[in-house]
């Protein structure tokens, strides 16, 4: 059996006693659908994928910031070059800002600064 089918039915057996449902009851597949944009980083075309739930939050950090989601994703871009020399993964990058900015937000989780990789409750 190819990646593990027959061992996934007794895995999803563990998952009977779930406490928090990740398909929240209007959970909508749609922002899951990746889109292709043309953006503008800085001056130069590129095109960046991300799922529609990603360019969602983009919009509203850009308008809470009174500009373009191009030129959000311009400083971004930027600013990541200044502080940390670049990225290998620009949209990896973008996806986690979004994230990051949507704990901040939603006061559900706290980003301690300075331990990467940790959320706290």
């Amino acid at each position: 059996m190819g990646r593990g089918v027959g061992k996934g039915i007794r895995e999803i057996s563990r998952f009977q006693d779930v406490k928090v449902d990740p398909f929240v009851r209007e959970f909508d597949m749609g922002l899951a659908q990746p889109l292709s944009r043309s953006v503008r980083l800085n001056g130069f075309a590129t095109c960046l994928r991300l799922e529609q739930v990603y360019w969602d939050i983009l919009a509203d950090i850009a308008k809470v910031n009174s500009c373009t989601v191009s030129a959000l994703l311009s400083y971004v871009d930027r600013e990541v070059h200044l502080r940390h020399g670049g990225v290998k993964n620009f949209s990896g990058l973008v996806r986690v800002v979004c994230v990051v900015h949507s704990l901040k937000e939603g006061g559900g989780f706290r980003f301690k600064a300075g331990q990467a990789g940790r959320l706290e409750v």
